[in-house]
């Protein structure tokens, strides 16, 4: 039989660092040169992980189309001082609106649509108007994603949901790294925040996930939601999971002490960090959270009263 005329394994370098070669002019101990080749390879790693680290943290490619919206949701779109354009979707109330007229503003997980996450909430709460942004850097928003560029974008974001709806009360939702983003608007003119997923500190996140790692000399992404709810009145809501495999229980933990007003606090039973939202007691979880929400803004006079403008547990 004939040979192709390409040879891939003798085609590819061999190479390996000089301090490992056997022979004359290497006479260094076997530890030494080893280990001389572990730094090596352990620094070659830290600098992959530095530069990648946008992408992991931000995958945009990774991010699936939306579903279909439901009738009579609204696209639109809003400049921002850094000469981008976020798309933000809108769906108005699809059932009786009892009560005080309601915005619920969502931030999504890392790898979410936008699109998704208003639906989503819509699901949930059918009775009030929902908004959500696609990320700074997620099509068909135009940018760069990163932490500071998103935690900029979260005020203008509220700002424009509020003179769009004209609510007399906000609420916002944020999921996983977006609940960072939402516990930043804690100081803003919100009557209420839902965090699932959450963490005190990004930073301290990738510290506890890669603990070999010189995380604070690398990472360029960090969100202290701690810093932001601290001395807020603001009414929070958090829901866990328990079996949560990115955020560390322990993270969710020191933001709970953090809260100046946590009224709602649920973890849920052998949950994971993905596999949440599949589960019915965290669909109940997230309504309980709505309503303590809104009762603990009627007791301190922060929210307009209501009727029904909740499911009834």
């Amino acid at each position: 039989p004939s040979r192709s005329p390409i040879r891939w394994t003798e085609s590819l370098p061999r190479w390996s660092p000089s301090f490992l070669d056997e022979g004359k002019g290497h006479k260094g101990p076997a530890w030494l040169r080893y280990g001389l080749a572990a730094l090596f390879l352990f620094g070659a790693f830290v600098a992959v992980m530095a530069l990648s680290q946008d992408d992991l943290l931000f995958p945009t490619s990774a991010v699936p189309p939306p579903g279909p919206l439901p009738a009579g949701a609204e696209r639109f779109s809003i400049h921002i001082p850094a000469k981008e354009r976020l798309h933000g979707v809108h769906i108005p109330p699809s059932a009786p609106v009892e009560g005080a007229r309601t915005l619920v503003l969502g931030f999504g997980g890392n790898a979410w649509n936008g699109a998704d996450v208003a639906s989503y909430l819509h699901q949930l709460y059918p009775f009030a108007h929902t908004v959500a942004f696609h990320y700074r850097g997620y099509s068909p928003s135009t940018g760069r994603p990163s932490a500071q560029a998103l935690l900029a974008d979260a005020p203008l974001v509220l700002d424009s949901a509020i003179e769009r709806v004209e609510p007399e009360r906000v609420l916002v939702v944020g999921f996983s790294i977006g609940s960072g983003i939402a516990a930043s608007l804690a100081q803003r003119p919100v009557d209420g925040a839902i965090l699932v997923t959450p963490f005190d500190s990004l930073t301290a996140v990738a510290r506890d996930l890669y603990p070999w790692l010189p995380v604070g000399l690398l990472f360029r992404h960090e969100m202290n939601a701690a810093e932001y709810l601290q001395g807020s009145e603001v009414p929070v809501a958090m829901l866990a999971a328990e079996r949560d495999d990115i955020i560390p229980p322990e993270r969710t933990e020191a933001l709970r002490g953090k809260a100046g007003k946590l009224v709602y606090d649920r973890t849920i039973a052998g949950a994971g960090h993905n596999d949440l939202y599949g589960r019915a007691e965290f669909e109940k979880a997230m309504q309980e959270a709505f309503a303590a929400l809104v009762a603990a803004g009627e007791r301190s006079g922060r929210m307009a009263p209501k009727n029904a403008a909740h499911p009834e547990e």
